[in-house]
């Protein structure tokens, strides 16, 4: 992205994932992020050594970053965060609950000293309530949401598969910080945000809420199908290549009997009406009669190889995808990539979504443990 936020200084006390996606996200944008290390590291450093012998999760979210070693316990180090803080824009921590207070580094006693420090504080479950205190990782997150509960398979429920909850956290906590930027500009006020990781999977988890709640319906864990929907799912073709499609209104579902269902094998459907087959009449009539028209599908899209029901779907206008191995991905056409630094040479990062069009992109390196030390203390000294 160009660099919009080119001047601002962001400081950070961060690890793992939710905080180093939302100051990553403005390294991009040009802000400079001074990025406080414990002496042996974040510790998404050593998750993997997947990438030239470096974690995949620390290449992915530091990139542009200065990596500056610190001890909360040493006095002389708490001064130089004091006298950053003064300069800084943002300051953005997700220490253990109360580690940061505890050190003399309150949020709202930051504010009340610096007026235009904006702080965001980045915790597992709130700054207040019961668990406010409890430790919190992705996966124990997705449990405690709810969010495993609705994933998986009928028989047993299930993890996304990336850190969903550390994402969305970093993904509200980085709008947030520029919603509060663009604030200051026009109040001169500064802002304090707190973001936690059970909060944003919470308001992801608004629809089976609702459903739930008001509706009285509990989605289940429909693996690869969608709970309220039908015909959306994936169904095997007759090479053995699973095939996704998804059907979103009656005039879809009629293109896809018609053109599709209709005009596949005839002697599957044995001469079934089935655009006018009251089993399949309104979305609800198909989720309820689900097992009946998955059988009538199957049956089609196993008499011919997945690229040919492609072929009719794409005729028919019909929404589909492929199940995609990670070699798939690696290959994908629609891919756009960036070359981001590394300390062990380039690496090639599937490209954050938004282009600006027309405006050049611009990626910094991925800092060594401690690679800014001496030039940040000296320009922080006393």
């Amino acid at each position: 992205m160009p660099n919009d936020l080119e001047g601002l200084l962001v400081v950070t006390l961060e690890q793992a994932v939710a905080a180093p996606y939302a100051s990553s996200r403005l390294a991009d944008a040009g802000a400079r992020v001074i990025k406080l290390e414990r002496e042996e590291g974040d510790f998404a450093r050593r998750y993997d050594a997947c990438v030239h012998g470096e974690s995949a999760y620390f290449v992915w979210l530091n990139r542009g970053k200065e990596s500056v070693r610190f001890d909360f316990k040493d006095s002389g180090d708490k001064a130089m965060l004091r006298r950053m803080l003064a300069r800084a824009d943002v300051f953005i921590q997700n220490l253990a609950p109360g580690a940061a207070a505890r050190a003399g580094f309150a949020s709202a006693d930051l504010r009340a000293e610096f007026p235009r420090l904006i702080t965001c504080d980045i915790s597992g479950y709130g700054e207040d309530g019961p668990f406010r205190d409890m430790k919190a990782y992705d996966l124990l997150v997705q449990a405690e949401s709810g969010l495993a509960n609705i994933t998986g398979t009928p028989d047993e429920p299930g993890r996304v598969g990336v850190s969903v909850c550390d994402i969305a956290c970093g993904m509200y906590a980085h709008q947030a910080i520029l919603q509060a930027l663009f604030a200051r500009e026009r109040t001169g006020k500064n802002r304090g945000i707190q973001v936690s990781l059970y909060g944003a999977m919470a308001d992801w988890m608004n629809v089976p809420y609702l459903q739930h709640h008001y509706g009285g319906k509990t989605p289940g864990r429909p693996g690869l199908n969608h709970p309220t929907i039908a015909p959306y799912g994936a169904y095997e073709c007759g090479d053995g290549k699973p095939l996704l499609i998804s059907i979103q209104n009656e005039r879809e579902w009629r293109s896809l009997c018609e053109n599709v269902l209709g005009g596949m094998d005839e002697n599957v459907l044995g001469g079934m009406d089935i655009a006018n087959d009251p089993r399949f009449a309104t979305n609800p009539d198909r989720v309820a009669n689900r097992p009946a028209l998955d059988a009538i599908i199957l049956g089609v899209f196993g008499g011919g190889p997945r690229e040919e029901i492609i072929a009719r779907l794409e005729a028919a206008k019909i929404a589909y995808g492929r199940l995609s191995s990670l070699d798939d991905l690696v290959a994908h056409p629609q891919n756009r990539f960036i070359e981001v630094r590394t300390s062990a040479g380039e690496v090639k990062v599937l490209a954050p979504p938004p282009i600006a069009v027309g405006e050049p992109e611009s990626y910094g390196p991925v800092p060594a443990l401690g690679e800014h030390d001496a030039a940040v203390r000296e320009e922080f000294g006393d």
